[in-house]
């Protein structure tokens, strides 16, 4: 059991909170988030986070790490998650990696290295001024040209990824995908059991409709106001969450409340989408439809397996 590593994966709004949480109490685990906003301090309500209550007593690690100045990336999740693997399992515990960010379960799974060619920023400062002159659209069309493999699976307003992988074509000569498909063909130094959740369609996007709703009533428009006028900027990772930027663009007149919750619901919609298609990629998943399985049959499905 001592190099044992379960992972719970699913697109966003499916449930992964609930079953991981009772499956940690009946294997022994604690839990690791992978997911890219919940490190942050004083993003609660647009994050969904777990609240101390739900956690039921779980040891829960990768939540509320960082302060919404601080950049977090693939590279500091996958450092900060073997940490967190060694000090579970130096416990005789199992860990248990929870959440919706394919990329960085993938980081952890297989030990990829993303660490930069060189010290050099040069190219990439380029590429911010370039994204912030002609937009994230034009920096997508170009990584298109390069590397279309890459752009079909990155989204235009994300970035960082997109000038990450076009930094890497510069530098390399090669492209992204072809790396990321190398990495991936590693042998995981874990004995891993990687699930996911998923749900009909319509029920997913029906979930998220909801799930923002609940956030609006929660406070969310109040919270994202707070963050701002502690003096996190709008360019700051934290705030390019879904949820926070749209929001903030409301807060700033570009658009009005109805517009804001529109742009939210229907990325998220996407997001979820991509989320699966991203799952559905990787090899050894072993998925659970709860469309069709209760909970408790899920439960004991897994603990067999394990």
């Amino acid at each position: 059991m001592n190099n044992k590593l379960v992972i719970i994966a699913g697109p966003t709004a499916v449930g992964k909170t609930k079953i991981s949480i009772d499956l940690a109490k009946r294997i022994n685990g604690e839990i690791i988030s992978a997911d890219s906003m919940q490190v942050y301090k004083g993003m609660d309500i647009g994050t969904a986070k777990i609240t101390k209550d739900e956690m039921q007593g779980i040891p829960h690690h990768l939540i509320d790490i960082l302060d919404p100045h601080e950049d977090f990336n693939v590279v500091e999740f996958a450092k900060r998650a073997k940490e967190a693997v060694k000090e579970i399992q130096s416990k005789d515990r199992i860990p248990v990696v929870v959440g919706g960010t394919g990329f960085y379960i993938q980081a952890l799974l297989y030990d990829i290295d993303f660490t930069e060619n060189d010290n050099d920023m040069s190219f990439r400062h380029s590429l911010e001024e370039e994204a912030k002159e002609k937009g994230s659209e034009a920096l997508h069309s170009r990584l298109k040209e390069v590397d279309p493999e890459a752009a079909e699976s990155i989204h235009p307003n994300n970035v960082k990824r997109v000038i990450r992988a076009l930094e890497f074509y510069e530098k390399s000569k090669g492209k992204i995908s072809d790396h990321n498909k190398e990495q991936r063909s590693k042998t995981s130094p874990y004995d891993h059991h990687y699930f996911a959740l998923t749900y009909e369609r319509s029920i997913i996007y029906d979930r998220i409709e909801k799930r923002i709703d609940l956030m609006l009533e929660q406070g969310l428009v109040d919270e994202v106001k707070r963050l701002l006028e502690s003096g996190v900027e709008r360019s700051n990772v934290s705030m390019q969450g879904l949820g926070y930027k749209e929001i903030a663009a409301f807060l700033a007149n570009e658009i009005t409340f109805d517009e804001a919750v529109y742009i939210l619901k229907r990325d998220t919609r996407h997001f979820a989408k991509r989320q699966i298609t991203w799952l559905k990629r990787e090899p050894d998943v072993v998925w659970f439809d709860k469309s069709v399985m209760s909970d408790e049959e899920i439960l004991r499905k897994m603990i067999s397996l394990i």
